[in-house]
C-alpha cells in the first residue's frame, strides 16, 4: 500500500475549493493508501497571522477534516508544528537547495508581488517550498495529491530527494509522485472566475466557506459573476458559467457532460439556484459535524495527540537516517 500525504494551510476558514479540490478526494484515498493528513500551521506564518485567528482556524480545519469523513483510525491526522522533525529536516534540505531554485518559484513571485512598497518580504515566504519538501520526504511518501499551483513545489521535493540520494550515495528518500484530482481540482472565485477561490480573499462574497450558513451560501452563489448571453454551455469564453458547472459537477459527483446536458434549455438563474441548493446539501452536514467537534476540543486534541505519535515515529526514523548520512554524531547517554 502506497504512502500518501496531503495538507491544507489553516490561515483562514477552509473553503468549498479546499473541500472539492482536496478533502473530498482524501476521504476516498484513505481506503486505498496509507494516508497522513495534517494542518500546516508552520506554513501559515510565512505571512503575519493573528494569534487567536490562527489558533481558531487550525482547530476548524482539523474539525472539518473529521466532519468531511476522514477517519483517524485509518489515516493519521495531526498538526505540523507538533512534529519538530519537519523543521529539522527543512533546515538540512535548505542547505542542499539553491537560491536559484527558490527564486524561480512562481508562487513566491506572485505572493511577494502583492506586498506594498515599504513592506518587507519575509525569508519564510522565500524558503517555505523547502519546508513543504520536508513535509513530504519525512514520511517516505509515494503519492502527493496536488493541483497545478503546487506541482512546482512537488518537483522541488523530487529534485532534493534525488540530489541527497546521489550526494550521500544512499537511498535516503523515496522520490514522490504527483496525483492530480480529476474533478473540482481548481474551483475559482465567485466574483472573479479568472482567479482561484481563496481563503484569504478580502472579498468574502468570492468564496464559500465550509462553516457558512445555508443562507450565506445561497446568497453568494446567486450573486456569482456569470457571462454575457443566457445559454448554459461549457465554453472557455464563459469562465463564470464554467466555474458554476465545475462546482455543480463536483458536489453532485457527476461528469461535466452530464451537468451541461441537465441544463440544456435552461438559463443562468436556473444554474445558480440549482448549484446553490446542491452546495448547501453538500456543506450542511460538514458544517454541523464540524461544529460538534469544535464544541469539544478535548476530543480533537485526543485525535491530534494520537496522530502526532504515529507520525513522529515515522519521522524520527527518516531523520535519524539523514543525520547519520550527513555525519551528525548521535546523542548518547553517558
Amino acid at each position: 500500500m502506497a504512502n500518501l500525504l496531503s495538507a491544507v494551510q489553516p490561515s483562514h476558514c477552509l473553503t468549498l475549493g479546499n473541500y472539492l479540490g482536496a478533502i473530498k478526494g482524501w476521504v476516498e484515498m484513505q481506503h486505498q493508501h496509507n494516508c497522513l493528513f495534517f494542518a500546516v500551521d508552520m506554513h501559515a506564518i510565512t505571512v503575519r497571522q493573528d494569534r487567536e485567528e490562527l489558533h481558531r482556524a487550525t482547530y476548524e480545519a482539523l474539525a472539518i477534516y473529521l466532519a468531511a469523513g476522514i477517519d483517524p483510525k485509518r489515516a493519521g491526522v495531526f498538526v505540523q508544528s507538533h512534529i519538530s522533525e519537519h523543521a529539522e529536516l527543512s533546515w538540512i534540505l535548505t542547505c542542499y537547495a539553491s537560491m536559484g531554485e527558490l527564486s524561480r518559484m512562481t508562487q513566491f513571485k506572485d505572493k511577494s508581488a502583492k506586498f506594498t512598497e515599504g513592506q518587507s518580504v519575509g525569508a519564510g515566504l522565500f524558503a517555505y517550498p523547502v519546508l513543504m519538501a520536508a513535509d513530504i520526504l519525512l514520511y517516505e511518501t509515494n503519492l502527493v495529491p496536488v493541483g497545478a499551483d503546487q506541482s512546482q513545489h512537488l518537483q522541488l521535493a523530487r529534485d532534493l530527494a534525488i540530489r541527497m540520494n546521489h550526494v550521500t550515495g544512499q537511498d535516503l528518500f523515496v522520490v514522490p509522485e504527483a496525483i492530480m484530482p480529476k474533478v473540482g481540482a481548481r474551483i475559482m472565485s465567485l466574483q472573479d472566475p479568472s482567479r482561484k477561490m481563496s481563503k484569504s480573499d478580502p472579498d468574502k462574497a468570492a468564496s464559500v466557506f465550509l462553516l457558512d450558513t445555508d443562507d450565506a451560501i445561497v446568497r453568494k452563489i446567486k450573486r456569482a459573476v456569470t457571462d454575457s448571453g443566457e445559454e448554459v454551455t461549457y465554453d472557455d469564453d464563459k469562465c463564470g458559467v464554467q466555474n458554476l458547472l465545475n462546482i455543480n459537477a463536483a458536489v453532485t459527483s457527476r461528469s461535466i457532460e452530464a451537468v451541461v446536458t441537465a441544463f440544456q434549455g435552461k438559463r443562468y438563474g436556473h444554474l445558480k439556484a440549482e448549484t446553490a441548493e446542491a452546495v448547501v446539501e453538500a456543506v450542511r452536514p460538514i458544517r454541523e459535524k464540524a461544529q460538534t467537534f469544535l464544541e469539544d476540543t478535548a476530543q480533537l486534541d485526543a485525535v491530534l495527540y494520537e496522530g502526532a505519535e504515529r507520525a513522529r515515529t515515522r519521522a524520527r526514523k527518516t531523520l535519524a537516517r539523514v543525520y547519520d548520512a550527513i555525519g551528525f554524531i548521535p546523542q548518547r547517554a553517558v
